[in-house]
């Protein structure tokens, strides 16, 4: 799927201590977010429509793979270069 980026007016200086605590725990403001966010979806988005969202993520994955699979295994086309001297010969 296809990330969107989420923008959020935060106080400078509570995000930069928030920041400075996270750090020494390892932690980091952008994935406490995104499970933040995560949440929220589970929370308030029905589940047949997560459903829903799921399955044609995991299509969109499968087509993709099967594409390029595909153009893996085509065999490679002639080049202008290769035309030409093949017409000479």
């Amino acid at each position: 799927m296809k990330n969107a980026t989420v923008t959020i007016s935060y106080d400078e200086e509570k995000l930069s201590a928030l920041r400075l605590y996270m750090e020494q725990k390892n932690l980091s403001v952008e994935t406490e977010l995104t499970q933040a966010l995560e949440n929220l979806y589970t929370k308030n988005v029905p589940s047949n429509v997560r459903d829903f969202i799921d399955l044609r993520g995991s299509q969109t994955k499968q087509s993709k793979s099967k594409k390029s699979k595909a153009e893996r295994d085509a065999p490679p086309s002639d080049t202008a270069e290769e035309v030409c001297e093949s017409a000479e010969i």
